[in-house]
């Protein structure tokens, strides 16, 4: 009996032993232990100052407002420009109030900084882009800015001088920054970009030269009347360093000029 027990334990033993084989997965040839990393490269664009990071910023948001509104792209990021300070500006910074928008009973969020006076009201924006948008709408849907909308897309000259006009800032040099800008960025290469084959490159008309043959019994002061000038105005145009004046004599009452 013990014999038969010793033999089927030396069975269960040796087929035991035959089962546990150990598995062996082998690698495909050519390939590492551990997958490659993707390794992302973010590009870093260098400015050569704020104003080019500004324009790149921005330019399609201001492209995009001219489809829908109709206000040249050069003049909105002009505006922008100067008014933020390339987005640097406290208003644009703690407000993203990129135009110097004043409150003008405005319900949403405000601001409080000193412009023409102390402490005035100017709107709050949650982004830039809504700075934009309102600028489109401040202009647009005022009376007083109507003549704009009446000028050619690619007269930004007109734009900036109409601006001015019709009260948007109180610098008397605020046409003449905007057309600098506009011209050492090139930023009207955004308005040719939105109009395509319309865009047509805008020449102001020449002025022409108006004169004046003085008759029998004219003065100096009858003339400037007649051309709506001043009698400075006209010794200024002509020379002149008194009042006194011939018959015949050629005046000129309104000189040549290019916008």
């Amino acid at each position: 009996m013990n014999r038969i027990l010793l033999l089927l334990c030396l069975v269960c033993f040796v087929f035991s032993c035959k089962s546990k084989k150990s598995i062996v997965t082998k690698r495909p040839s050519g390939t590492s232990k551990q997958a490659p990393k993707t390794v992302n490269k973010e590009v870093h664009k260098v400015y050569a100052n704020n104003t080019e990071r500004y324009i790149d910023t921005h330019k399609n948001t201001a492209q995009q407002e001219m489809r829908l509104y109709g206000i040249p792209a050069s003049i909105t990021l002009a505006q922008g420009i100067l008014e933020s300070g390339s987005g640097k500006g406290r208003l644009s910074v703690q407000a993203n109030n990129h135009f110097g928008i004043k409150c003008h009973g405005w319900t949403g969020k405000k601001i409080y900084h000193d412009d023409d006076k102390k402490q005035e009201c100017f709107r709050k924006y949650k982004d830039a882009k809504y700075s934009f948008r309102d600028h489109s709408l401040f202009l647009s849907e005022r009376k007083r800015y109507s003549k704009l909308f009446k000028l050619k897309k690619e007269d930004y000259k007109g734009w900036a001088r109409g601006l001015k006009a019709a009260g948007y800032a109180t610098d008397k040099k605020y046409p003449q920054k905007l057309i600098s800008l506009i011209e050492r960025y090139k930023l009207f290469k955004y308005d040719k970009a939105v109009l395509g084959n319309n865009y047509e490159e805008f020449k102001n008309p020449i002025k022409q030269r108006i004169t004046y043959t003085v008759a029998k019994g004219d003065t100096l002061y009858s003339i400037s009347k007649r051309y709506n000038i001043t009698v400075k105005e006209l010794q200024n145009i002509n020379g002149l360093n008194d009042t006194a004046l011939d018959i015949g004599q050629v005046l000129v009452v309104k000189p040549t000029s290019k916008n």
